[in-house]
């Protein structure tokens, strides 16, 4: 009986412990959220490295068991730039480097950015794209980068927030309101009930985007009298508006490229709809915009397979 080529991912981002395992039946993967106090907007890395620690062998036995590991992969930094550390993931690098260890076989490192794209990618059905020229925008709680990625070993900022980023705007948000962090996913069914919708004014510097404005509006929109329907549609209203005058700002230059959407925030779904509808943005599949291991996993194997460099 052959043996199945399996590959391992790790990724151990500020708030989720995620494991994958890929191979020609498909893609395992498990994630969980890392937790955070009632009224609290994050966690300190020292606590997120102690809580990826107790959390990994938890997840971990939530996999189905290994047969044939051909390579490992994890992801060992928050972005694909020298100086991009964090140290959350050194969690991750532990635990991987043992696995690939005790099964003999090599260990890749990438960004959990790379991660977040080849999520994107692969769970879209658009693995055409791993060695073309396109855009990627990534928003979440940590990013909000718009990016020029040229296969995925060549990624280049184009521009980004200056201040707070996407997902940090809607749980501070989503926190003055009671809600429970990481607030995103609550806050986006209560939003679509929302009776009256807050105008804004989105203004660029240079393609790059300011969010902490909104934030104060938030405030004062709690004071007013506003519902919570109407500021957690404000919230989630005011990130989607930047982002399309970001990526307007960008297609100026690149408007031939194909717009992949990665990170927690894309999972929202007025976002979903509004950047689909105006832009045939690529949206990975549900459950892969959030931090996971399954980009990881897929990228060990084509490093693997002499697919990527």
């Amino acid at each position: 009986m052959s043996v199945k080529n399996e590959y391992f991912g790790v990724d151990t981002s500020n708030y989720t412990t995620s494991v994958a395992l890929f191979c020609s039946d498909g893609m395992e993967s498990r994630r969980r959220l890392l937790p955070v106090r009632e009224g609290e907007r994050g966690l300190r890395q020292s606590d997120a490295v102690f809580l990826h620690i107790r959390q990994f062998p938890e997840i971990l036995e939530t996999l189905p068991t290994p047969q044939s590991i051909s390579a490992v992969g994890v992801s060992s930094r928050p972005r694909s730039v020298d100086e991009s550390y964090m140290p959350c993931f050194l969690a991750g690098v532990s635990y991987a480097r043992t696995v690939a260890h005790t099964c003999g076989c090599p260990l890749y490192e990438f960004s959990h950015q790379q991660g977040h794209i080849a999520a994107g990618l692969w769970s879209a059905g658009r693995e055409d794209l791993f060695d073309k020229r396109f855009l990627a925008f990534h928003v979440s709680g940590g990013t909000t980068e718009l990016l020029l990625v040229n296969g995925i070993s060549e990624i280049q900022p184009i521009s980004r927030t200056l201040d707070l980023h996407a997902g940090q705007l809607i749980d501070r948000v989503g926190v003055l309101l009671g809600y429970s962090f990481p607030c995103g996913a609550a806050m986006d069914p209560d939003a679509l009930r929302a009776e009256r919708p807050v105008k804004h004014r989105v203004r660029l510097q240079e393609g790059c985007c300011s969010l902490s404005g909104y934030e104060n509006k938030a405030q004062k929109m709690i004071s007013d009298g506003f519902s919570k329907e109407e500021i957690a549609f404000f919230a989630i209203d005011s990130v989607a508006s930047e982002l399309e005058a970001m990526i307007d700002h960008a297609q100026l230059r690149y408007s031939e490229l194909p717009l992949l959407m990665i990170g927690g925030v894309c999972s929202n779904s007025i976002i979903r709809r509004r950047l689909s509808q105006r832009y045939g943005a690529i949206f990975a599949a549900e459950g892969f915009s959030c931090d996971n291991a399954a980009g990881i996993a897929y990228l060990a194997k084509l490093r693997y397979e002499g697919g990527i460099g």
